[in-house]
Parts: C-alpha cells; structure tokens; sequence
C-alpha cells in the first residue's frame, strides 16, 4: 500500500464519519427535508446517495488509473443514477442508509488503498471533466473523497447549522 493512496483513502474514511456523524442526530423531520430549493431529495436520501455513488465513483477512478478513456460517464448519466436512485430509495431509514454509508466508504477506502503511485498519476479522458485528461488522483479527491463533504456541507446549510 503506497503512502498517497493510504492518505486519499483515510479522508475518504473522515468525511464518510463526518457525514454519519452529524445525520445521526437528525430528527425524523429534519431526516426528511430537502436539501436546498433546487434538490428537493430529502437530506436521507442524499446519505443514502453518497453510499450509492462510492462504488461507481471507484470504479471510474480504476478505469482512468487502466488509462481507459471514460468518456460516457457524463453530467447527464449522473443525473439519471441520481433520479433513478431517488425514486427507488425514496423512504430509506437513518439507520440503513448510515449502515451503507459506513460500509460503502469502507469498501471504497480499502480499493482506493490498493492503488500505486503509478496508477494514481496516470491520465485518460474523462467525461465528467469534458473529455481533458485527468489523473486517477484527481477522480478520487473530487469524486469519492469529496462527496460526502460536498453534501455534508449542504446538509448543514439547508439546516441551518
């Protein structure tokens, strides 16, 4: 296990802790409202969604580290899995959806932990950045590292606190 994969993954693992950490206390009212006026999932839904999103968002990291272009995983395909994800997970419990979320960080940790320093500077087109070519680093810290600090943050917002 190289160093900068070991680092990349424990702050995946903080902010995953973060984000069960402060929805754990959540009233059931507040568990159920929106997260900002334009998303109107509710705040479990989006929990439940960054557990959703680890193994994708893996998945994609390991086939830019292969140096494969990755080219149809665009802005307008997130949307569908985020549509898609929030239908079917529509009345997801605080309790299930933290379970995921705590083994879905700790899954995508360990993954993240068997990448070389190689693999996480290798580049290949990405269709989340448009088609530039960016590292395998790069989709781990703004994908799986950052999301669930992304939607922490908007959690917190949208309560005020």
């Amino acid at each position: 296990m190289g160093r900068r994969a070991s680092l990349l993954a424990d702050r995946i693992e903080e902010g995953a802790a973060g984000l069960a950490g402060f929805v754990e206390k959540l009233s059931p009212e507040e568990w159920r409202k929106p997260v900002t006026k334009t998303d109107k999932r509710p705040i479990g839904v989006i929990v439940d969604h960054v557990a959703n999103m680890y193994p994708i968002e893996v998945d994609a990291a390991r086939a830019i580290a292969s140096g494969k272009a990755l080219l149809e995983v665009t802005w307008d395909a997130v949307a569908g899995i985020n549509a898609q994800h929030a239908t079917e997970r529509a009345s997801v419990s605080k309790e299930a959806a933290i379970e995921r979320l705590r083994k879905a960080s700790r899954e995508a940790a360990d993954a993240i932990r068997q990448f070389t320093d190689e693999q996480l500077d290798t580049a290949a087109p990405f269709g989340l950045t448009y088609g530039a070519p960016v590292t395998a680093q790069f989709v781990i810290e703004d994908h799986a590292l950052r999301h669930s600090w992304h939607h922490l943050a908007k959690i917190r917002a949208a309560l005020g606190r």
